[in-house]
């Protein structure tokens, strides 16, 4: 007898959106008069911050004389950066501030000058740097700024001490090592990018209250994190493979703040979303426990189309367009059906359950299939592949579950091997 048990629709990750994207936080104070502390997010602020500060060094700039200030030697080169996705988004003169910002934080300076004064945005360009940057993980986001006429005093905020930074860096290092380690070294790019989707998903847990989770120490080392922990270890990694991997901002529709990444593959970019594929379905109505090594490859080198049925890019810059099908995971993996066949889907589905295996997966090539196999699945092939379940293997009862993902037309069935698993 085959027990049916169904779970509707695919969990929304409204927990996981939330928190995930580090609100940076500038406050802008001018010589000793006063400060402002004023958050900071481009698309939702627009101008208010550069007022406030506007007015404030209008009444104050002119208590520190401008030649008292001496700009240290700037020793990070062009070259460095010039291949970093959102310093190629800057104009001439907020790249100088971006290197500047670099050279100091990489010291750890208390307070840094840069060549940003009242007319200029010095916030969006740490953020810039901060999403180029995954390495900077001492780094935690917040900045206090004096603006002068010419010049600003920028004071960012730090996660950690020098000595803490040193001994945290070593602890990344050897979780990088373990991690490079389990792929060869002569593995395709497209392999690359695979074993670091697969390699977050399995070793990383996500938790909102995880310690320092807009960064990668979270993710690499305590493997506990968000989003933002998630995207940015992806990005490390890959780095570190060879792969450019960039970090994308955005929101989930009706969720909140999201960050993910764009992947380059082959001369094509490719979205990617590590947080989005860990398992999206934990259990039945019933309680029952679905398989917890469950990965969603939705979000495996997908086009622009797949991904934004639920995310959001931000349109302050220009990403990268991707629209090329040919990395698509179920694809490549026979898992993909432009039309709907009910032998042909039976006969792989029975393939399934001869080989042991615990789930089948089958996505559709557009709504219209998916919504003509969907009700040909529920109501005839999975009560009949459930049969066939019983008779291969001797069973009196088959208990099986079946979730549907009518956004990204996809439907997964789980198999209950009753009275196999523990021979």
């Amino acid at each position: 007898m085959a027990d049916r048990r169904r779970r509707r629709g695919r969990k929304r990750r409204r927990a996981r959106a939330a928190g995930c994207l580090c609100a940076l936080a500038a406050a802008a104070g001018i010589s000793a008069v006063g400060a402002y502390a004023v958050p900071w997010a481009a698309w939702e602020f627009g101008g208010t911050l550069r007022r406030t500060v506007d007015r404030a060094v209008e009444e104050t700039a002119n208590l520190v004389p401008r030649q008292e200030t001496e700009f240290p030697e700037l020793q990070i080169t062009v070259e460095e950066v010039e291949g970093d996705f959102y310093y190629q988004q800057l104009g001439s003169g907020e790249q100088t501030v971006y290197r500047e910002l670099l050279q100091g934080v990489n010291g750890m300076e208390q307070r840094i000058l840069i060549h940003a004064g009242s007319g200029d945005d010095p916030a969006r360009v740490y953020e810039y740097l901060l999403y180029d940057r995954p390495e900077l993980f001492w780094c935690d986001g917040s900045s206090r700024m004096t603006v002068y006429e010419d010049y600003t005093e920028f004071c960012p905020g730090y996660t950690c001490t020098e000595e803490e930074k040193i001994l945290r860096q070593g602890q990344i290092e050897e979780a990088v090592s373990a991690c490079v380690g389990g792929i060869s070294p002569d593995a395709s790019e497209y392999d690359r990018i695979r074993y670091v989707y697969e390699y977050i998903v399995n070793t990383v847990d996500y938790d909102e209250n995880a310690p320092d989770n807009q960064n990668i120490y979270s993710a690499l080392v305590g493997k506990r994190s968000v989003c933002a922990g998630y995207s940015r270890a992806a990005q490390y990694l890959l780095g570190k493979l060879g792969a450019e991997c960039i970090y994308v901002v955005g929101t989930i529709e009706g969720q909140g703040a999201h960050a993910w990444n764009i992947v380059s593959c082959g001369g094509r970019y490719y979205q990617m979303d590590v947080t989005f594929a860990d398992p999206v379905f934990y259990s039945s109505e019933s309680g029952e426990k679905l398989p917890q090594n469950v990965i969603n490859y939705d979000y495996l080198c997908c086009t622009d189309g797949e991904i934004m049925t639920d995310h959001v890019q931000s349109s302050e810059v220009s990403y990268p367009v991707c629209d090329s099908e040919d990395l698509n995971y179920y694809q490549m993996n026979g898992m993909y059906y432009d039309a709907f066949d009910a032998q042909i889907l039976l006969q792989a589905m029975n393939e399934s359950i001869y080989a042991g295996e615990e789930m089948f997966v089958c996505k559709f090539a557009d709504p219209s299939v998916y919504s003509t196999a969907r009700e040909a699945m529920i109501n005839d092939l999975f009560p009949r592949a459930a049969q066939n379940l019983a008779g291969a293997y001797g069973l009196e009862r088959v208990q099986y579950t079946y979730t549907e993902d009518a956004d990204h037309c996809k439907m997964m069935v789980f198999w209950n091997y009753e009275g196999i698993q523990s021979e």
